[in-house]
């Protein structure tokens, strides 16, 4: 992490995921929403279980592979606590490591959850392992902080508003599954979190240019302002995808002829009449 690509390569993630779930809970929100005009297959209960799938499993090997490099790789600490000194060593690496662990855990459980046909865990449990494993990220960022320069702080403290917003959305979504509203901030603070990284990544290891003045509480400011304009972008962004796949699914089913759900199976029906649940 203490380089540019280090917090570029994490904003990455944290980006594609914002804009995924985004594109996600819109076209599940807006199908649901024009049941009236034709088919929900487009977010069938089937079809929402097999993208939950495919969606942890990546979660899960990414944050294994994470966890990994960050023990394995050159200069890792090879599940090594101390030094040959007898002192803490390669806190860092662990720091990192255990933030994978959790995502990998959440990813883990969502797989329990989204392929035990007999709900043999709470489906609410997936909300409430993300929002864990959000919560133990900022919480070890909230101690990562110490002995360094003022402006360093401050971007990483920006940092964590984010972050603990995740972590608060998904704990309510725990209550309040399905609510779009949540989903959705949730997704522009995911984007907020990755944008953000590049941000941090610029200020502190900038690429190309002048080394910025770590002590200048003027260039404290103008981070401040960029928080506030990283948050009305990721919001936009949002907005506008929610807009864009809500009038492409309502155009698509105006399309499609109604489905008779007369023709349909009785246990077909059913599995329809618990979409809401997911």
């Amino acid at each position: 992490m203490g380089s540019f690509k280090g917090h570029a390569l994490p904003g990455c993630f944290f980006i594609i995921a914002g804009l995924w779930w985004t594109g996600k809970y819109s076209l599940w929100y807006a199908t649901r929403r024009n049941k009236n005009l034709g088919s929900t297959r487009l977010a069938s209960r089937s079809s929402q279980r097999r993208l939950e799938i495919i969606e942890n499993s990546v979660i899960l090997f990414f944050s294994v592979a994470g966890i990994l490099l960050e023990q394995f790789a050159a200069g890792g600490p090879r599940l090594h606590l101390y030094d040959s000194q007898q002192h803490w060593a390669f806190l860092m690496n662990w720091q990192h490591a255990t933030m994978y662990l959790f995502f990998g855990l959440s990813g883990a459980v969502s797989l329990v959850v989204h392929t035990t046909e007999t709900l043999m865990a709470p489906m609410a449990l997936d909300r409430l392992m993300l929002a864990i494993a959000f919560f133990n990220q900022g919480f070890l960022f909230l101690y990562h902080l110490h002995g360094r320069a003022m402006l360093d702080v401050h971007v990483h403290t920006l940092l964590l508003y984010a972050i603990f917003g995740c972590a608060s959305t998904a704990f309510l979504e725990v209550f309040h599954r399905g609510n779009v509203l949540l989903e959705l901030l949730r997704c522009a603070l995911t984007l907020l979190q990755g944008t953000w990284f590049w941000q941090t990544g610029f200020v502190l290891y900038p690429p190309s240019g002048p080394d910025w003045d770590q002590n200048d509480h003027a260039n404290m400011m103008f981070i401040t302002l960029c928080f506030c304009w990283h948050l009305a972008t990721a919001l936009l962004v949002v907005a506008v995808l929610y807009s864009t796949v809500c009038c492409v699914v309502r155009s698509r089913l105006r399309r499609t002829p109604p489905m008779e759900m007369g023709l349909l199976k009785p246990r077909e029906r059913d599995a329809e009449s618990e979409d809401e649940l997911l």
